[in-house]
């Protein structure tokens, strides 16, 4: 053999492995299963891990505040949305627009992964309560109303999910 042939190497994480692919920035061996690929090559869980914590800039307190705002802002819109009819179908997205620029505004712009699904979240309860209670309290007075009041809960439904995903894409910052 000759003396240029390369020594195998093996995953770091699973040394039973044999590799021949490296991190491109911490040069550790690791297996595809370790690997992940970036804009500017293969890379392993940790130094891509390490990468991302710079990116979580939130406070404790921005969680909370996130679900207040955005559960507040969406209760208003809820309540606003039995009113509009089918108008709530193009509404809902500004509604969210607007939600999602209020939470954005009140964090000052401060980010991390769980405040899209929390805002989200807060959107989809704040903008159901008062349908929710109506549904409530026409259950237990079905002999006022019946089925046909059904119909006015809908349209605060369709609010609430077209707000929060609005919300939840606005503040993940996926442009469709």
């Amino acid at each position: 053999m000759s003396e240029n042939s390369p020594q195998p190497m093996f995953c770091y994480v699973h040394p039973q492995r044999e590799t021949l692919l490296r991190c491109n920035r911490c040069e550790r061996p690791m297996c595809t299963a370790c690997a992940v690929l970036t804009p500017t090559g293969y890379r392993c869980k940790e130094c891509v891990r390490g990468q991302q914590k710079i990116f979580d800039t939130a406070q404790w307190w921005d969680y909370p505040l996130t679900i207040i705002v955005a559960g507040v802002l969406a209760y208003i819109g809820g309540f606003l949305a039995r009113f509009l009819g089918f108008f709530t179908i193009f509404l809902a997205p500004v509604a969210g627009m607007i939600i999602a620029e209020a939470v954005r505004r009140v964090l000052r712009k401060r980010r991390a992964r769980l405040i899209p699904p929390l805002a989200a979240g807060a959107t989809m309860f704040g903008g159901l309560v008062s349908p929710v209670a109506n549904l409530v309290l026409m259950v237990l007075f079905v002999s006022q109303g019946g089925v046909a009041g059904l119909y006015g809960l809908l349209w605060p439904a369709i609010y609430a999910v077209v707000a929060a995903s609005t919300v939840f894409y606005r503040l993940k910052g996926i442009s469709v």
